[in-house]
C-alpha cells in the first residue's frame, strides 16, 4: 500500500480500532437502557466516546470535512464539531476528578493553574458570551425529535464555575454530540 495514500497502513490500523470502538460506544448510548445505569458508569462511556473523537479530528481527511462544513452547514455546526468537542474531551482529560457529568466544572483560575493561554483557556475566551445555539435530532426507533441548546457561559472569571451541564445536558446534549461525531467521521466510510 502506498504511504501517501489515505488512509495509509498506520492510519489504518488506528481507524479500525477507533472506529470499531466509537461505534460500539454510540450503539450503546442510544440503548435506553443505557440511561438507567450508574451515572459514573455513563460519565466513562461518555468520556471514552469524546476522547476516540478527539482522536479521530486529527485524522487529515476528518480536518477537511470539518474545514467544508464551515463553508456549506449551518453557522457554528463546524466549531460545535471540533471546537466544543474537543474542548469536552479536555476537560475530561485535564480534570480527571469527576465522577460524573453534572460534576464537571472549570473556572477561569483551575483552567490557568499551570499556566494561561492552553486549550480550555482559549475555548472559554473565545466562545464566553456568544448566543446559545439550538438545534433538534431525530430518533427514528423511538420515533422522537429531540430539542436542545448549546449554551456557551456568560462570564468567565476567576470566580465563575462553568458547569459543563449548563453548555451541553448530559442525556439529550450527549445524544446530540455523538450523532453529529458519527456524521463527521461516517463521511470517511466506505459504504459496500
Amino acid at each position: 500500500m502506498d504511504e501517501h495514500l489515505k488512509p495509509n497502513r498506520v492510519e489504518l490500523e488506528f481507524l479500525n480500532l477507533a472506529y470499531n470502538s466509537f461505534y460500539d460506544i454510540f450503539d450503546e448510548i442510544f440503548e435506553d437502557s443505557f440511561w438507567e445505569k450508574d451515572a459514573y458508569y455513563r460519565f466513562s462511556k461518555v468520556k471514552d466516546a469524546f476522547t476516540i473523537y478527539a482522536e479521530l479530528l486529527n485524522y487529515e481527511p476528518i480536518k477537511w470535512v470539518v474545514e467544508e462544513m464551515k463553508k456549506r452547514r449551518p453557522p457554528m455546526e463546524a466549531e460545535i464539531g471540533s471546537e466544543l468537542f474537543k474542548f469536552v474531551r479536555n476537560l475530561f482529560a485535564h480534570f480527571p476528578f469527576y465522577k460524573n457529568w453534572d460534576e464537571v466544572w472549570v473556572s477561569k483560575t483551575l483552567c490557568n493553574w499551570v499556566r494561561e493561554g492552553q486549550s480550555i483557556d482559549r475555548f472559554l475566551r473565545k466562545y464566553t458570551g456568544r448566543t446559545e445555539v439550538k438545534y433538534r435530532f431525530w430518533e427514528a426507533d423511538k420515533k422522537k425529535m429531540t430539542y436542545l441548546s448549546i449554551r456557551f457561559s456568560d462570564q468567565y472569571t476567576e470566580n465563575t464555575r462553568i458547569y459543563l451541564k449548563d453548555i451541553l445536558t448530559e442525556t439529550e446534549g450527549v445524544k446530540f454530540s455523538l450523532i453529529l461525531m458519527k456524521q463527521i467521521i461516517d463521511t470517511q466510510v466506505i459504504k459496500e
